[in-house]
């Protein structure tokens, strides 16, 4: 998921993108994968329909820059480079054909197994918001390095997606492709795009909602994400209650409620949390953790709307992380160390509108979702959002209408509400999102 680094008194701000052409790997948009283009389309989270595994939430923000003209190789195989750019390029043909002959087995060839089945469900998700066909405009190649069996290709890429109501949405992001040689074929198996929506500084205004406590008043906007968010010092654990907000099935679209570590001004985001999918069969609860810029996966926590569920992130030593998620409300529990090398450098308390692929999915209507408990342990002290200067972000549309308000803290400063306003959650691109 994505976003400026908040002190404890100035607003986020968007980091200074990095040289090229050398590649970092790394996130985005973090709950829709960075899966496709339900972002375009309901504007990306983690793929549900089963949408929940197209959703792919947040996630930091970097590489705005524009497209390097040359490429980069540390592979001396000139052959083996152009082979690697030969898939890219054919798998980008592949998904256009197969969304307008509405044929998935067309993109089978470039990829993984597990790849596909993400593609599929990407092109499901741009199905169902409504896009009548998505193509490709143009490919910048900006960095391609094979070690072995493994290559990494960035490029930036712009995507046209066009509604059936007419309506026309173009965006460019960079992608970092990951592959694998497989029987003498390369083949993509993860694509992530690191450029996500910028958390702009705060005009110190609060916008007119609808909100059930007193709505925030100093905050930063985004695109996908609302909540709370903390930087400045090393963050080691992050926790909080939420109670699963009942969705409307009549609603389009989803959304992600989770904690993090890291992501506000760097690539790195460990995060988890639950999510709810609405599509034509009803809405669908689901649990999940991710790894950016790993894809996110659903994990077997039953949760149901109206449940209280906890969710905790601690590190326990160097790499290794112990994420905690308890339903309270039926004793269900899921525990598991993970190993990730983080930046530790912010917390974050969010409700996002997932990303999938090349845009973000359209926030449905979840009414409210309180937060309480909510604390992080920074510089190896248990401290409170307002005691860490946790900064509010308000989640807006296109047209700049907060569409999800954060409310001040209460006065045990760990508890605060995310409204969902009646405005309207339109298309936008340029979300880091989370994967199936």
């Amino acid at each position: 998921m994505f976003e400026g680094d908040p002190t404890a008194t100035t607003p986020m701000s968007p980091i200074a993108p990095p040289p090229p052409p050398v590649r970092n790997s790394g996130v985005p948009a973090g709950r829709l994968v960075a899966v496709g283009l339900l972002a375009f389309a309901l504007a990306a989270f983690s793929g549900r329909l089963d949408l929940g595994a197209l959703l792919t939430t947040a996630r930091s923000y970097v590489d705005q820059g524009s497209p390097a003209a040359q490429t980069t190789t540390n592979s001396s195989d000139s052959a083996a480079t152009a082979a690697v750019k030969d898939v890219i390029t054919r798998a980008n043909q592949a998904q256009a054909q197969a969304y307008a002959r509405n044929d998935p087995t067309l993109m089978r060839a470039t990829a993984t197994d597990s790849y596909y089945q993400e593609l599929v469900q990407t092109n499901q998700g741009i199905q169902s918001s409504g896009a009548r066909s998505i193509a490709l405009v143009s490919l910048d190649w900006v960095d391609v390095t094979i070690t072995g069996t493994t290559a990494q290709a960035s490029t930036n890429e712009t995507w046209r997606t066009t509604y059936t109501d007419g309506s026309v949405a173009e965006s460019t992001d960079r992608n970092d492709y990951t592959l694998v040689l497989q029987s003498g074929a390369w083949k993509i198996s993860a694509d992530v795009q690191p450029t996500t929506q910028i958390i702009n500084p705060s005009t110190g205004t609060s916008p007119t909602v609808t909100q059930p406590g007193t709505p925030a008043s100093v905050t930063s906007s985004s695109s996908n994400w609302s909540g709370y968010a903390a930087s400045g010092g090393t963050f080691t654990s992050v926790t909080a209650t939420w109670t699963v907000p009942t969705v409307s099935a009549n609603s389009t679209g989803a959304d992600a409620t989770w904690v993090g570590i890291g992501g506000l001004s760097s690539r790195d985001l460990l995060q988890a949390g639950t999510q709810a999918m609405v599509d034509g069969s009803g809405v669908t609860y689901t649990s999940w953790i991710e790894m950016l810029p790993q894809s996110s996966r659903d994990v077997p926590l039953s949760i149901s709307a109206g449940d209280s569920v906890t969710v905790s992130i601690t590190q326990q030593s160097g790499n290794d992380w112990l994420i905690a998620m308890k339903n309270n409300t039926t004793g269900g529990t899921y525990n598991v160390t993970v190993q990730y090398s983080s930046s530790n450098s912010s917390a974050e308390w969010v409700q996002e509108a997932p990303s999938v692929g090349r845009g973000l999915v359209s926030l449905d209507q979840f009414g409210a979702v309180q937060f309480s408990g909510a604390s992080a342990v920074r510089d190896g002290k248990a401290m409170s959002l307002s005691a860490l200067g946790a900064k509010a972000i308000t989640m807006i549309n296109g047209q700049g209408q907060p569409i999800a308000q954060p409310s001040t803290l209460s006065s045990d400063g760990s508890s605060f509400t995310i409204a969902r306003t009646d405005a309207t959650s339109t298309p936008q691109t340029g979300g880091r999102g989370r994967r199936p």
